[in-house]
């Protein structure tokens, strides 16, 4: 008998719907599954073999031909284990065809029957939704990953016992139920309260958080660099509803979720050690997964020492910086992962860090210097809309600071979300980090007089077309944050200064 069952594939962030087709014929008692398997999938053979049999089946005596369809588009994962055993149960007529008509199953097999948890639930259940069908049938492990979604029937259990009981008497197994989103609200466990002093960085934090403007921090050890760089998701606007959904099916389908934490409603936060490669960071390998960029979509992407990257990671960040995606091409699929994202980039002046430090003499050679500042290109420095200088804190500002705490993450929010708001009913859902040339001159608007200024300026500092529309875009957002409807000078030359530290960048 010829049986057919529904589950899911994955490619990139979204689901795909695949057919199990299960065929018992005469011939030697085996397995074999095709549809471009991968060898996960392959290997499953062996794994339906116990798990039906440690479930109380027994092993059929026909030879078993099952095909994923479509059969052109490369299948791979393990969770394909429980929609071919129940395919199996059906072509044997232990479950009847209707039982599992307009039912998806996803799900992987242990060899005693249970089933254990598996990736992308999230934009598979989504795709169950679009496709209006009856119901999910998922791993335990994933029940609160499936609830995230409303109007579709998601129903988990842990054994292949289990599902056949249900199938045949239409009991058994837990309903997901929407999920309180209350249970997961952010709680940071920092705040911008604790910084000491650093006021120039400060206001160019609420800034770069303002505008979505990606930012450059320079400074010595110890400064606060880091620091910084922690609590700038505290001062972000919360995530919208779509947001939440796209990061959360980012890390669906890389398994970082926990039953713990099913929704990424708080905005991520990564950062990788400057050892990491190309394909950490951007993406990729075989089969294509998310990288560290993509991880970072909605929020922010902290990668310290900066200039220690190899300088080929440094020159992947253009494509996801400019387009916001970053696109994986291989031999028989191209996969495009989302990558927007806050950049905040860390350095020391120099390789020992204490270039122009008041107190602390450089250890570094000329040669040195030259040769640490030389791995930041300037299409790389373009793309960086601030770059800000964090002196060292003294220890007299940093004992008083202790007594008398700044101003909080929720204060600085508070004015963002003033900024972020005007940019909304002016320019939709765009940034201002993300206006295009065309738009800059519609929406970036100048005072009488500040054009000539501007002008001047981007000759005097050697400006290039990127890095004026970026002191605009910046100035744009100084502007709304003060509720400005047109640019002042004040607001370009506020822009200006964090420009100034990249011509010092190529001085030694």
């Amino acid at each position: 008998m010829l049986s057919k069952v529904l589950s899911f594939a994955v490619l990139g962030i979204e689901a795909f719907l695949v057919e199990v087709e299960v065929d018992l014929s005469k011939g030697l008692p085996g397995i074999t599954i095709v549809g471009l398997p991968d060898s996960s999938i392959k290997e499953s053979r062996e794994r339906l073999r116990s798990a039906l049999k440690n479930s109380g089946f027994s092993p059929s005596l026909s030879k078993i031909t099952i095909n994923l369809a479509p059969a052109d588009l490369r299948k791979e994962g393990s969770h394909f284990d429980l929609a071919m055993a129940v395919g199996i149960l059906v072509a044997e007529e232990i479950v009847l065809q209707s039982a599992v008509e307009r039912k998806a199953f996803l799900g992987e097999l242990s060899l005693d029957g249970s089933i254990k948890g598996v990736k992308g639930i999230l934009p598979s259940v989504m795709l169950a939704k679009e496709l209006n069908l009856d119901e999910v049938i998922i791993p335990t492990e994933n029940l609160k990953e499936g609830a995230l979604v409303k109007e579709v029937k998601v129903r988990a259990f842990s054994h292949l016992r289990e599902v056949f009981t249900y199938l045949t008497t239409g009991e058994g197994g837990l309903e997901a139920c929407g999920l309180a989103e209350e249970s997961f609200l952010p709680q940071y466990e920092v705040d911008f309260s604790e910084v000491v002093g650093q006021e120039l960085a400060k206001r160019a934090m609420e800034i770069a958080a303002a505008g979505n403007h990606n930012i450059l921090i320079i400074g010595p050890p110890g400064a606060g660099k880091t620091m910084l760089a922690q609590r700038l998701p505290t001062i972000l606007p919360p995530m919208s509803d779509k947001e939440i959904l796209e990061t959360t099916k980012i890390y669906s389908v890389s398994g970082l979720l926990t039953p713990e934490r099913p929704l990424i409603n708080f905005r991520p936060f990564r950062n990788p050690h400057f050892s990491v490669s190309e394909v950490g960071l951007i993406g990729g390998g075989n089969p294509p997964r998310p990288g560290e960029v993509s991880l970072a979509h909605n929020g922010v992407l902290f990668l310290d020492e900066f200039p220690e990257f190899r300088r080929d990671v440094i020159e992947a960040l253009r494509q996801p910086l400019e387009d916001g995606y970053v696109v994986i091409t291989r031999a028989n699929a191209t996969v495009t992962y989302p990558a927007r994202f806050l950049l905040v980039c860390a350095m020391n002046p120099c390789k020992c860090g204490y270039l122009g430090h008041p107190t602390k003499a450089c250890q570094c050679t000329p040669q040195e210097i030259r040769k640490y500042k030389s791995k930041l290109s300037g299409p790389i420095l373009d793309r960086i809309d601030l770059h800000v200088e964090v002196p060292p804190v003294e220890i007299g500002e940093l004992l008083a600071e202790k007594k008398s705490s700044g101003v909080s993450s929720a204060e600085v929010r508070e004015r963002v979300l003033f900024a972020r708001e005007k940019q909304k009913r002016r320019q939709g859902d765009k940034t201002n980090a993300e206006l295009k040339p065309k738009e800059i001159k519609k929406i970036c608007l100048l005072e009488p007089g500040v054009e000539s200024f501007l002008e001047a300026s981007a000759k005097r500092l050697s400006l290039s077309a990127r890095a004026l529309h970026k002191v605009l875009k910046v100035a744009r957002t100084i502007a709304d944050l003060e509720g400005r409807e047109r640019i002042a000078k004040e607001h370009v030359l506020e822009a200006l200064q964090y420009r100034v530290l990249e011509r010092k960048l190529y001085e030694v």
